[in-house]
């Protein structure tokens, strides 16, 4: 399930992908027009800094702007930041260990294909296609 997190980032970069590339969108701005809370806001836009979706920019004329052309990011991309993985099973994880099981494992199979069709579907979405 992705959580209220992941969807606001999503929502708040679709919003800069729909402003001037070269201005700094205050986050006040971006709070009103999708109607979420400013402070919840801030603790999205630090991640997406933070992994360089965004640059940030302090005081007078301040605000935040994408670092790459709308086309340039995937939603599995921002997704994956904001949510942590996005694989449908433990053992389907990133890095994650061999499980003991998988050689008898009857719906090992299945999983694998059901996170094939989530990471593929993800990724294959970008900020220009919303």
């Amino acid at each position: 399930m992705i959580s209220t997190k992941g969807r606001y980032a999503l929502r708040v970069m679709t919003d800069l992908a729909e402003q001037d590339a070269e201005r700094f969108v205050p986050l006040k701005e971006i709070a009103k027009r999708q109607g979420i809370s400013e402070k919840y806001l801030e603790s999205i836009v630090r991640v997406l800094v933070k992994e360089g979706l965004l640059k940030g920019l302090s005081g007078k004329g301040g605000g935040y702007r994408l670092t790459r052309r709308p086309k340039d990011y995937t939603v599995g991309e921002i997704l994956e930041l904001t949510e942590g993985t996005l694989a449908v099973v433990a053992c389907l994880e990133a890095g994650a260990e061999e499980c003991e099981r998988k050689p008898a494992c009857r719906t090992f199979p299945m999983w694998e294909r059901f996170n094939s069709m989530v990471r593929e579907f993800f990724f294959g979405i970008t900020l220009a296609d919303l």
